[in-house]
């Protein structure tokens, strides 16, 4: 009988790729085992789904590290990094949607599609659900959704600092750093960075978990949703999210995770290591200012159209627009019911974002600032053609090229939000339904505007295709475009 040659399983280009995606799926059979003892305290059958998805997980896992066999003393090469970042996402995400669908929950076994939604909706911190009556679901798929969105916040604060800078994707070469370095010589540098991020999520995961519990809430949904806070994730316990607690104090502790999640990761690294400079980050100083403004607009609109008293107003305004702008999709009511001015601020702010490096999705603020100073330097030359007028970015010129992978970076979302909304139309959904539905998955935000998604819907009611199509966008925009639409190429095959 012919031997098979390892080379015909595992290509020598595809092993590092296969040695990575092993290696998360091994960790994720481990992460599984965690919803099941939460249902097996609680007397739930469903810890045998993910039991069984922990050991399907784990084979799949093992098996392709011991066919991958190799070493990444080397690193990864621009190819691989580009097929390695979505491939991971995406077999995370269906490995990660076994035990949602291997569960007794009707809604989640009647449909794949159910199950893979809520899956790339967890890990690409979306927040979108297809889950109605959350609160008599099981404790094991709570705390299941709650986890692949602090697993997903984790893992894109990683893609963002190690790997789209190194790729150059949508301007993101502006923050290479040494974690975007892949030369042998700083590896000690990014397993220092490595760990100090995750040790200080973990310490904002746990404080704000501490928090909601002498707020009110019971240790169990204190727990989900510090886990969906800090991640900037936005699953609830509850349909009608935070707005089943009526304690004030739990909205502003909610209002204060989110914020600190949408912060650059790097910079409370910095931060701790008493580079005190780090906090006249332009990206910071930005987003709070433009949020303080937007709040204090909607707050007075509220007031004056008798919708709330001062202080509820002020609550109500600051919890929903930083919820929307920072992408989690929390909400303490339902503010598509503030009236058309509310739903059109509403739907202006999913396309804001928060700051890279964070945990937050959307188009990102730094984006709007290069964009802003070529918008400055372009008016300039029209009234002073002779005149030089340099882009600059934290007192550094702005390159070319990353001035151009900017302006491309918005052409392409604008495109892709087109494409999608037309999609989404064509499966005869309302326009505002399609639209924000579309840029709600794009910019990774949650809950969408309307009736059927806004804050007080869900996605449930949606068929199966739109569905699909939703995921792939959450997907897209998570990975800032380019890195998933490239794969489409071929040239990028044959080069």
């Amino acid at each position: 009988m012919a031997r098979v040659s390892l080379d015909t399983w595992a290509p020598p280009a595809f092993r590092p790729i296969m040695l990575l995606v092993g290696g998360m799926l091994l960790s994720l059979s481990a992460a599984m085992l965690i919803p099941a003892g939460f249902d097996l305290y609680a007397r739930n059958e469903d810890w045998r789904a993910f039991a069984l998805s922990s050991v399907v997980t784990f084979v799949c896992g093992m098996s392709l590290v011991l066919m991958a066999r190799t070493k990444l003393a080397g690193g990864l090469t621009l190819r691989q990094a580009f097929v390695l970042t979505p491939l991971t996402w995406l077999t995370v995400a269906v490995f990660a949607a076994l035990p949602l669908y291997f569960s007794d929950y009707a809604q989640l076994r009647e449909s794949f599609a159910n199950a893979f939604f809520e899956s790339m909706s967890g890990l690409t911190t979306t927040g979108a659900t297809v889950i109605v009556g959350l609160q008599d679901a099981p404790p094991g798929v709570l705390i299941w959704r709650a986890l692949l969105q602090w697993m997903g916040g984790i893992g894109i604060i990683a893609t963002a600092i190690a790997i789209l800078p190194a790729l150059g994707v949508g301007g993101m070469q502006l923050f290479r750093t040494e974690s975007s370095d892949r030369s042998e010589k700083v590896l000690p540098r990014v397993r220092e960075i490595a760990t100090a991020i995750v040790s200080l999520y973990l310490a904002f995961t746990v404080t704000c978990a501490i928090a909601y519990w002498i707020a009110g809430m019971t240790p169990f949904d204190a727990l989900a949703h510090a886990l969906t806070t800090i991640s900037t994730a936005g699953f609830s316990t509850h349909d009608n999210s935070l707005g089943n607690w009526v304690n004030p104090a739990v909205h502003w502790i909610a209002v204060a995770g989110m914020l600190a999640g949408a912060v650059p990761f790097v910079l409370y690294v910095r931060l701790f290591q008493g580079e005190l400079d780090t906090l006249r980050n332009s990206q910071v100083r930005i987003l709070f200012g433009f949020l303080a403004v937007v709040v204090a607009l909607m707050a007075l609109w509220l007031v004056s159209s008798e919708r709330y008293a001062l202080s509820d107003a002020i609550r109500h305004a600051s919890f929903n627009i930083v919820s929307v702008v920072t992408t989690t999709g929390f909400a303490s009511t339902d503010y598509g019911a503030w009236g058309n001015v509310a739903v059109g601020v509403f739907f202006g702010l999913m396309f804001v974002g928060g700051c890279t490096g964070s945990t937050a999705g959307g188009v990102k603020i730094f984006r709007y600032e290069v964009m802003a100073r070529l918008l400055h330097s372009h008016f300039l030359h029209l009234i002073y053609p002779r005149g030089v007028f340099p882009r600059t970015y934290a007192n550094r010129p702005l390159p070319d090229d990353v001035v151009a992978s900017v302006v491309v970076f918005f052409s392409l979302f604008f495109v892709c939000y087109s494409i999608i909304t037309i999609v989404l139309m064509a499966f005869d959904l309302d326009f505002l339904t399609s639209a924000s539905a579309a840029v709600s998955a794009l910019s990774n935000v949650g809950p969408g505007l309307g009736p059927i998604i806004g804050p007080a819907g869900n996605f449930s009611s949606l068929p199966d295709p739109v569905k699909w199509v939703l995921a792939f966008a959450m997907l897209l925009g998570r990975l800032e475009l380019f890195t998933v639409l490239i794969l489409f190429m071929p040239r990028f095959w044959r080069g």
